[in-house]
């Protein structure tokens, strides 16, 4: 029967055939975390040991793998990059260098390209970390460590495409990431350095300091000013609060669009009544240094819109708001 002649697959078989995928996929991890030994610390003992960069090569759909461990490490604290073993015979083996790490796919364990490679590799005396699927295939009798990534079945129903497999070698590509990052002591903020674009780094990178608003952008009031006067500088300033400080501008209090309804409420006068009477006492600020995610954290805790920035003697250094901080990606 031709594609064109079979039935439309119904909902339920479309359902099974990914719950079977799933079904195959977890039973190979689960295989390959039972075979997990001495090995596996040898061969991050090499990485850790590393005095280049670790060299990450592979062909095919175990290349396309390598990619992504190679990309994993290197933001993870092990310097690594990707090798195509077809390139590397016509010139770019010269990217291998004494001092690096050579960590080899191939799920045959007999991929023509790597093995053509491994006699010059020999002559940097550059070891060899090998993830096969054959664990006595020529790829690794010839590794210094060889992992073994082998699975019993691919998901397709014809074992032919590399599902499983690539499953497999990519999770103990990043079993090796994470227990070299452990082992290094490498922190969200050693992460966030490698990822300054990202959402990541700037939650974990930016400062208050970085973004908050100064000196003729701050609303401040004195305690002594009319509320008519305190409107129009939140108006100006566009922050939905102003500070009320004292003469040397340590602050005494804040005066938001939520204490002006509570004061309209009581229909107090405007030109006449002082900021003293209506300003919440202290108001919430946060210190110039903190990360500008713990600005926002403390926003949402105490469903608020904007912060106050103090020094250590709680003089008034800056302000921000939620629109500041949806601009610099925070949130």
């Amino acid at each position: 029967m031709s594609p064109t002649d079979r039935p439309p697959a119904t909902d339920a078989a479309l359902l099974d055939s990914a719950r079977r995928t799933f079904d195959i996929e977890r039973a190979a991890l689960e295989r390959l975390r039972s075979r997990l030994d001495a090995r596996f610390a040898a061969a991050c003992r090499l990485l850790l040991g590393c005095q280049g960069r670790v060299v990450v090569t592979g062909m095919g759909k175990s290349g396309h793998v390598a990619r992504k461990i190679a990309a994993t490490l290197a933001s993870t604290g092990t310097p690594a990059f990707f090798l195509h073993p077809g390139e590397a015979s016509h010139g770019d083996l010269g990217m291998l260098t004494r001092g690096d790490v050579l960590l080899a796919l191939s799920n045959s364990g007999e991929t023509a390209e790597i093995l053509t490679l491994l006699p010059q590799v020999r002559r940097l005396a550059v070891p060899v970390i090998a993830l096969t699927g054959r664990d006595g295939g020529s790829l690794a009798r010839e590794a210094d460590v060889a992992l073994d990534v082998g699975v019993e079945q691919e998901a397709c129903p014809h074992n032919l495409a590399p599902t499983a497999s690539t499953t497999a070698a990519l999770a103990m590509g990043d079993a090796l990431a994470v227990a070299l990052l452990e082992a290094r002591g490498f922190s969200a903020e050693d992460f966030a350095r490698a990822h300054p674009g990202g959402s990541l780094g700037r939650r974990l990178l930016l400062h208050v300091e970085d973004m908050m608003r100064r000196g003729d952008e701050l609303p401040r009031v004195r305690p002594d000013t009319p509320l008519a006067a305190g409107l129009l500088e939140m108006s100006r300033k566009g922050l939905g609060m102003t500070a009320v400080v004292d003469a040397d501008d340590r602050v005494l209090g804040v005066f938001t669009d939520g204490d002006l309804r509570r004061t309209l409420d009581r229909q107090l006068d405007v030109h006449t009544t002082p900021m003293r009477e209506v300003m919440t006492p202290g108001g919430r600020s946060i210190a110039p240094q903190e990360l500008a995610a713990s600005a926002a954290s403390m926003m949402e805790q105490h469903r608020i819109t904007a912060l106050l920035v103090v020094d250590d003697e709680r003089r008034l250094v800056g302000a921000l708001n939620v629109h500041d901080l949806m601009r610099a990606g925070v949130v």
